[in-house]
């Protein structure tokens, strides 16, 4: 286990409590002086109890991509946040948490806020796996922190403070194995993996995964130590004040005066004093308690009480009568739950007017906000609307003109149209009367032919009859009318 493992030479009470598990932890002289480049101090364990203080060698991880030569099954889980519970890192890592054999959580020096742990896993296989899996991966998708992993070459113990009472008991007996408190199981390593905490108790992995507080199971010791408060204006850590009805933290009125400057703004007239636990009332300008919580034993007790014999005797006697006492004792409780009623009655009652003159006012901003947002959206629709309207009104103009245009070309073609079909109506005509011309002429042309050809045949029977009388007849028709020939023949040609 790591805490047995870790040897110092110059330590004899390491020496004697150091297991045979301590060769795996020591590292020879060549891969010391070629391999080694980085040194962290360390310390575990419940300062107020005891500490342990070490000393691991880590390889250096300049390159992210390689893996060192030599290295070991032996990891650390460098610069875990405050906030992850050892749960919560279980569940982190819990793909190769089988392969896990020992975990330790320890403490770098110099990191308040935040732990370190060495991991020590079953094969060198499963250690490369690891690295390459988590190495440079975030914790969670809401956080910038990443896991940073580094292979560890030693791990050396250096010192050790404490009573021997509370150092872990020695392994070198086998027959008398430690249980895990929680599950009264001894620890063995091939049960399952092994998680020492901050406070040196070790317990299963499987049984602290299991446990979601990020305190001890065993002490109740928790790695996250409480901050120190501040003001919030000034970050000042000297004479604070806290609202006790809604928790802001501010300075005195002899520093920087944060706190009733917090009471004017918001009306909050009480205010707790974190040095003494006083209440102070702002409006009565004195304190309202009569009860404060001891540091000492964290029992209420009554702050500046009168004597408590004055209440104890009766008259000035020196009997004490324990039922009178108790009595007393209930009534002057009852009377200062009364007062504390009373006083939360009365600031529930400033508080509900201070709110509610808020509230007017809020609703009275909302409404002028809103009517402000109305009239400006107004303005822009209308300056949208108007820019619209301008843009109509020239398309329309255009449109107007377009229209007078089409209408005057329309009036020019329809003169143009009426003027062309009466041309055509003058051109049908002039063909009609041609048509008919030529047909009657066509017609007195058959006529004539059909004349001439009948006066023909008329010829050639009156030849064939009279052929004798014929040379007689030419003659004669030749010398009486040689103008009625012409006019035949014109009449023929025509």
């Amino acid at each position: 286990m790591f805490s047995t493992a870790m040897s110092s030479s110059s330590s004899t009470a390491a020496v004697s409590r150091a297991s045979p598990e301590d060769h795996f932890w020591q590292l020879t002289a060549e891969e010391s002086s070629s391999s080694l480049s980085k040194t962290l101090p360390f310390s575990s364990g419940n300062p107020r109890i005891e500490e342990t203080r070490g000393v691991m060698h880590l390889f250096s991880n300049d390159a992210v991509s390689d893996l060192p030569v030599r290295r070991k099954p032996l990891v650390a889980v460098i610069g875990v946040p405050n906030h992850m519970t050892y749960a919560d890192f279980c569940q982190f890592c819990a793909s190769f948490i089988d392969h896990i054999l020992e975990m330790r959580i320890v403490r770098l020096d110099g990191m308040e806020d935040q732990y370190s742990i060495l991991i020590r896993f079953d094969t060198q296989d499963s250690t490369d796996k690891f690295y390459l899996h988590f190495n440079g991966r975030q914790y969670n998708s809401l956080e910038e922190e990443v896991c940073q992993v580094l292979f560890t070459v030693d791990v050396q113990f250096t010192g050790y403070s404490g009573s021997l009472e509370h150092s872990q008991p020695s392994t070198t007996s086998t027959a008398e194995q430690p249980s895990c408190p929680v599950c009264l199981e001894r620890l063995d390593q091939d049960m399952g993996g092994i998680l020492t905490t901050i406070c040196n108790h070790s317990f299963h992995c499987s049984c602290i995964s299991k446990w979601t507080d990020s305190s001890c199971p065993v002490c109740r010791y928790c790695q996250q130590q409480p901050e120190k408060s501040i003001c919030i204006v000034c970050q000042t850590s000297e004479n604070l004040w806290i609202c006790v009805l809604c928790g802001f933290v501010g300075c005195g009125r002899y520093k920087g005066g944060h706190a009733i400057q917090h009471w004017k703004e918001t009306q909050h007239c009480y205010s707790l004093e974190l040095d003494t636990q006083r209440v102070w009332d702002y409006v009565g300008d004195n304190y309202v308690h009569r009860l404060i919580q001891s540091k000492t034993d964290g029992k209420l007790v009554e702050l500046n009480s009168p004597n408590v014999h004055a209440y104890d005797c009766c008259g000035g006697c020196d009997c004490a009568d324990s039922g009178v006492s108790e009595a007393l004792l209930n009534s002057k409780v009852e009377a200062i739950v009364n007062e504390y009623n009373e006083l939360l009655a009365t600031q529930l009652e400033n508080q509900n007017l201070f709110f509610g003159t808020l509230l007017e006012e809020v609703e009275e901003e909302t409404e002028r906000e809103i009517s402000k947002a109305v009239k400006k959206a107004i303005a822009q629709k209308l300056q949208k609307f108007q820019a619209k309207l301008d843009r109509c009104i020239k398309e329309k103009k255009f449109l107007d003109d377009l229209n007078e245009n089409l209408v005057k070309n329309q009036e020019i073609w329809k003169a143009k149209i009426s003027e062309i079909e009466e041309r055509e109506k003058m051109a049908l005509k002039i063909k009609d009367d041609k048509i008919q011309d030529l047909e009657e002429q066509l017609r007195d042309l058959m006529v004539s032919l059909e004349a001439g050809n009948t006066v023909e045949q008329l010829c050639i029977s009156n030849e064939l009859k009279d052929e004798a009388f014929l040379p007689i007849l030419v003659e004669s028709s030749s010398g009486k009318s040689p103008k009625g020939g012409k006019k035949a023949n014109n009449q023929r040609k025509s």
